[in-house]
């Protein structure tokens, strides 16, 4: 859930921080050149000064013209600026650069006009850090309340340009050091809202897994986490009564049976006794009452077996799972099927001994069952990740798809096998037993026909 939630967190903040930024960048931008603009204001207002007394000479040249012009060129000079004082018919008073000229379109004669009308220019468009351009300011030269000149400087933007641009930088590095933190404070502010959703992720696994003790302490993240932690330990302790007084009710069912249930087969023996020998009523009634005996002692085991807790150790499985193959090859040769152990010699993992010997029992027992005679059933241990697995592969007639979604329920037998003996508790069995341990049991086609089971249990040591 971090991995959906964080991205999002870190769009918004983000967007959040761009919204500011952008605004900021063109004020930074704005300010630099107006900054520009004011120190040519001040410059134009200073050359209009010293050119309001300037004669317009007859032939000769104005003490006061050479003084203009000296500033002009020092100023072009020193600052880089071209300036000059231009009358209403585009002749320069004085000018520096000597080859520079009033621009006959554009932004510079835009500024000359505006002048004459007797105001400062407006100021020029912005100039981003990417443009070339010129910054033009123009101001009037009035004697007499009559505008007869003009002050014009024409500006380079090189260095306005270098400072917007480091002002943005600036702006840009505070924005990635602000997104640091808070991308920081957005991991930190996940992992605190999440950690109940991942304690109650982990219980809720464990639950399913068959440890129904498991429960979520409600000590962190907000208010509503720590409440749905504490409504889920309350459902997790009724299900865990309603499984405990299942389970109760099934062993006491069970032991109860079995005594009314021994007295009726004795009783059908004792009949047995007064009828003709092969009798094939007697003999239907005491296959059936054998089943129903096994029924009864499966669902002993059954409940046993989801009550009793596993007992881990580090185990050989490949061992294991040799001694139980050793232990059905005498059943296979009688029934013509050939038992065959293959994979590593050394597997280990973490499982209950007896639990995992009676799940293999049940899986080997299931696959003799079902496989004709001539055809091989093998029996694999290996890894699988993070498992140690045991593979029983028979070449039976195997299960479609749909009973392929059933098998292991309780009870559940496919009807094309119900001449087979057996009450369909056997796989529940395997299920429980292994599940107390962190084990699994899983089904899959045997190509090209048969039933592929693999049972599973963890390699690395459980959690205490």
């Amino acid at each position: 859930m971090r991995t959906r939630l964080l991205p999002l967190l870190i769009v918004l903040m983000a967007a959040v921080l761009l919204a500011l930024g952008f605004p900021l960048a063109v004020r930074v931008a704005a300010a630099e050149q107006q900054r520009v603009v004011i120190d040519r204001i001040d410059d134009t207002a200073r050359f209009g000064a010293l050119a309001q007394f300037v004669s317009e000479p007859a032939g000769g040249t104005d003490e006061r013209q050479r003084t203009l012009q000296t500033e002009l060129e020092a100023y072009d000079s020193v600052y880089g600026i071209r300036a000059g004082v231009f009358y209403r018919d585009d002749r320069a008073l004085a000018k520096a650069p000597a080859a520079w000229s009033l621009p006959v379109e554009g932004e510079g004669r835009e500024a000359f006009q505006e002048a004459l009308l007797g105001r400062r220019s407006h100021d020029p468009p912005q100039v981003w850090p990417w443009q070339d351009g010129r910054i033009v300011v123009a101001s009037p030269v009035v004697r007499d309340g009559d505008v007869v000149a003009v002050v014009v400087t024409e500006s380079p933007t090189g260095d306005m340009r270098s400072r917007i641009l480091r002002g943005w930088l600036l702006i840009a590095l505070g924005e990635g050091l602000a997104m640091l933190v808070a991308v920081g404070a957005a991991f930190r502010l996940t992992g605190w809202v999440l950690l109940p959703v991942r304690v109650l992720d982990a219980a809720a696994h464990d639950i399913a897994s068959g440890r129904m003790r498991s429960r979520v302490v409600a000590s962190g993240g907000p208010p509503e986490l720590r409440r749905l932690a504490r409504s889920f330990n309350e459902m997790a302790d009724n299900v865990e009564e309603v499984l405990e007084q299942q389970r109760a009710f099934v062993a006491d069912a069970s032991h109860q049976l079995r005594n009314p249930l021994a007295a009726l087969l004795l009783r059908i023996e004792l009949l047995a006794l007064e009828l003709p020998e092969g009798n094939e009523e007697i003999a239907s009634v005491r296959t059936e009452g054998k089943r129903l005996a096994q029924v009864l002692d499966d669902l002993l085991d059954l409940a046993l077996a989801e009550h009793a807790a596993a007992d881990l150790q580090l185990t050989d499985i490949a061992a294991l799972a040799g001694e139980r193959v050793a232990s059905w090859r005498p059943l296979a040769e009688e029934k013509g099927v050939r038992l065959t152990l293959e994979g590593a010699p050394a597997v280990t993992g973490w499982a209950d001994a007896i639990a995992l010997s009676s799940a293999l029992d049940a899986v080997i027992d299931n696959a003799l069952k079902f496989t004709p005679a001539g055809e091989e059933v093998r029996v694999t241990a290996g890894t699988d990740g993070p498992g140690a697995t045991v593979v029983v592969a028979d070449r039976g007639p195997g299960l479609t798809e749909k009973e392929l979604e059933r098998v292991g329920d309780r009870f559940w037998r496919s009807g094309r096998h119900q001449n087979i003996k057996g009450s369909g508790l056997g796989l529940s069995i395997s299920r429980a037993l292994l599940a107390a341990g962190g084990g699994s049991i899983g089904y899959a086609p045997h190509e090209p026909h048969g039933l592929r089971v693999t049972v599973t249990v963890p390699r690395d040591a459980p959690h205490t």
